[in-house]
């Protein structure tokens, strides 16, 4: 596993190894979406990750997809982000903080009644929301006016800021999953006009302007992007996949990004295709492979040049020392779904370290 334990070097930052964390929402937010010690204390368990890519985070107010996930817009969200990164960091750890819009994947429910917004009045089929009243359908958004779009800037510029005071080491702008960056990227889900919307370079100018007022906050070299093009997840689509990452893989390179995170595959084998092979041909920078990886394919994968690290997910998750189990080839705790998305320390901070 030497490849998954060589040093590489992230913007300004200097990675002990590979092995990076992935976002993951665990909904352990307390009241008004701030995070607690409950959640430092999960993250510096962690800490032994090459880099950890904290949770999908409300850029801002009035866009909650999951209830109790944490934000980045109040001030007491600041404060409580704050005891994360002074863990993580007296932990000798790197941590970035994901900042997200769920576009259409919000619901009412958890929003003051406030309607969704999306590219397109389309609606998410085929699954529920959790809300306090239970699980929900999803409801058709509200189409984003052009007018309204600086506005969702904005929101992330400020949102990059915030990320700052509260001592993360950079940010990673999620473009993936079926949330509102990615909502504007693919057709099957962008049907507007003007702008914003029909060939790529309208569909990707959202995610574009977004990682540029990001960017201008932190320097390029301290934020990441993440994409997802053949992730059916939230009820997404694309005509052509493909090409899509071929296109934002030449693009990209304008934006001297940190790192591209690739979530290689579909959780729902809905689309097929190789995406990682163009992303590496015509894409210059990091490229941090995810979705599905054991420890000796994204080993091989690294020798092999395809990417340059992997995020681990449901092995961080259920592993808090993954770096160190992989290194001693020793047993991983099987993740606990049923908790997954519940409260309190069950399933989050009480999954056994090696002896």
């Amino acid at each position: 596993m030497s490849n998954l334990f060589s040093p590489i070097t992230v913007g300004p930052l200097t990675l002990p190894n590979r092995i990076l964390m992935a976002p993951l929402t665990r909904c352990r937010a307390d009241a008004d979406h701030v995070p607690g010690p409950l959640i430092a204390e999960y993250y510096a368990q962690r800490a032994s990750a090459g880099l950890i890519i904290a949770e999908a985070t409300m850029a801002m107010a009035g866009n909650s997809s999951f209830w109790m996930e944490p934000g980045i817009y109040s001030a007491a969200q600041v404060a409580g982000w704050k005891l994360t990164t002074t863990a993580v960091h007296a932990a000798s750890g790197r941590i970035f903080l994901q900042l997200w819009h769920g576009g259409r994947a919000c619901h009412p429910l958890l929003n003051d009644g406030i309607q969704p917004v999306a590219p397109s009045p389309v609606r998410i089929i085929g699954d529920e929301v959790h809300t306090p009243e239970g699980k929900q359908p999803y409801v058709t958004p509200r189409e984003l006016r052009d007018d309204e779009i600086p506005g969702i800037i904005e929101g992330f510029r400020k949102a990059a800021e915030n990320a700052k005071a509260a001592g993360f080491d950079g940010v990673e702008v999620h473009g993936a999953n079926g949330y509102l960056l990615d909502q504007f990227l693919r057709d099957g889900c962008n049907q507007r006009s003007g702008p914003y919307g029909g060939p790529v370079a309208n569909r990707a100018r959202l995610m574009l302007e977004v990682v540029e007022a990001v960017s201008a906050v932190w320097g390029s070299d301290r934020v990441g992007l993440r994409l997802s093009p053949l992730n059916s997840y939230n009820s997404m689509i694309d005509s052509d996949p493909v090409n899509l990452a071929t296109w934002l893989a030449k693009r990209l390179n304008d934006c001297h990004l940190a790192y591209l995170h690739v979530m290689r595959g579909d959780f729902f084998q809905q689309q097929t295709g190789d995406i990682l092979t163009p992303i590496r041909e015509h894409y210059q920078g990091v490229i941090v492979g995810n979705m599905g990886y054991q420890a000796d394919e994204a080993n091989a994968a690294i020798e092999a040049g395809l990417v340059d690290a992997v995020a681990f997910g449901t092995g961080f998750l259920a592993n808090p020392d993954l770096p160190a189990r992989i290194k001693a080839g020793t047993p991983l705790n099987a993740p606990n779904p049923a908790t997954f998305y519940s409260p309190g320390p069950e399933g989050y901070t009480d999954y056994p370290f090696m002896s």
